[in-house]
């Protein structure tokens, strides 16, 4: 996904078949300050469009479009009920940054530069590299934690070990700790049994009262390692309204209803680039990865298969895209084509908005 790729050759136009616009509760706080946007809503023309071409994804499930806090388009092409949980699959890495902001700003935590290595002692092997003692949180949350990958062909072995804490400390060293991006799961993993280790509560408790609770939305039980630890980083479950509500948390900058839910520049701190993907080229901060699409930027969560959240500041967008979670054969393509729809169809829409002539 290094460009968003060209143009779609048009499709018939079709009927949006989009429900009833709905107000979203969490609007804009009285007084705040944000950008003036030059339309408002989007063009229909241009989202029957990208209905249809959506819908001639075999793969994709569900397209939701909020803007300006109101949701415009909610297309359930095939699937579950949009208010029904799934697997949102590596998108759960967001989900994660946004439980670790809220811990430091609670004083859970001290910051992302606080060390790791004393609140995992127990499973940190012995003689181990001494570079693990340098490992900060901040180095878990953008993938630089030097540690060798868990994820592609070394998943397997993790997830069978018998402690994926210790598992994941135990790799060796790749690089230094802040040097390039390692993407890795083990690594968001270690950011469940900190928040866990730290707080005295399970990754999912927090889950509930820090985000579930304030925004409105279910977060059920997902999988659990060996020793009890919720897994990090993937596999969480969230249905697509819900995923929405969170996007609309980070694009209203961590304030839900006139609550702050998470601390003040935390959104801006996890957008902020501090690394690249060796594979996409995309920059990588907290949790989230951006793009240039449209001439705008855009921050988004990407979860294995097409499990996306989309965010444009600059246009009030959020976007969800939902798609099967275990795709055959196992190939990112897809998501090609859902940065596509984006590029080509959603955001001209909300550039040329609604007509008010």
């Amino acid at each position: 996904m290094r460009n968003w790729l060209p143009l779609l050759a048009c499709l018939s136009l079709m009927a949006a078949g989009c429900s009833e616009a709905q107000n979203m509760p969490g609007g804009p706080p009285a007084g705040a300050a944000r950008k003036a946007v030059a339309t408002r809503g989007l063009d229909p023309a241009l989202m029957a469009q990208v209905r249809a071409q959506a819908g001639a994804l075999p793969r994709v499930h569900a397209v939701l479009v909020a803007r300006q806090g109101e949701i415009l388009a909610e297309y359930r092409l095939r699937g579950s009920a949009l208010d029904r949980p799934v697997n949102i699959k590596s998108a759960s890495k967001s989900v994660l940054s946004a439980l670790v902001g809220i811990a430091i700003g609670r004083g859970v935590l001290t910051g992302p530069e606080q060390k790791i290595a004393p609140l995992l002692r127990a499973d940190v092997p012995a003689g181990a590299d001494p570079r693990i003692e340098r490992i900060e949180i901040g180095h878990l949350l953008s993938m630089q934690a030097g540690l060798g990958r868990t994820s592609g062909p070394n998943y397997g072995a993790w997830v069978a070990s018998p402690n994926w804490v210790r598992y994941a400390l135990a790799r060796p060293f790749a690089a230094d700790p802040g040097g390039e991006m390692l993407y890795s799961t083990g690594s968001s993993h270690l950011l469940s049994a900190v928040l866990t280790r730290a707080s005295g509560r399970s990754t999912h408790a927090l889950a509930e009262e820090w985000l579930g609770e304030p925004l409105g939305i279910d977060l059920p039980q997902w999988p659990r390692d060996p020793q009890g630890i919720y897994f990090g980083g993937n596999d969480m479950l969230m249905s697509p309204r819900a995923l929405l509500r969170f996007g609309e948390l980070y694009r209203q900058d961590g304030v839900w209803q006139g609550r702050r839910i998470l601390p003040e520049g935390w959104v801006a701190q996890s957008w902020r680039p501090r690394t690249t993907s060796p594979w996409s080229g995309n920059p990588y901060g907290y949790g989230w990865f951006s793009q240039r699409s449209g001439g705008y930027d855009v921050h988004f969560a990407w979860g294995y298969g097409g499990q996306m959240l989309f965010i444009v500041p600059d246009l009030d967008l959020t976007v969800v895209m939902i798609s099967d979670p275990s795709p055959r054969p196992r190939e990112e393509s897809h998501v090609a084509d859902l940065a596509r729809i984006l590029a080509t169809g959603i955001i001209p829409a909300a550039e040329k908005g609604l007509d008010t002539s």
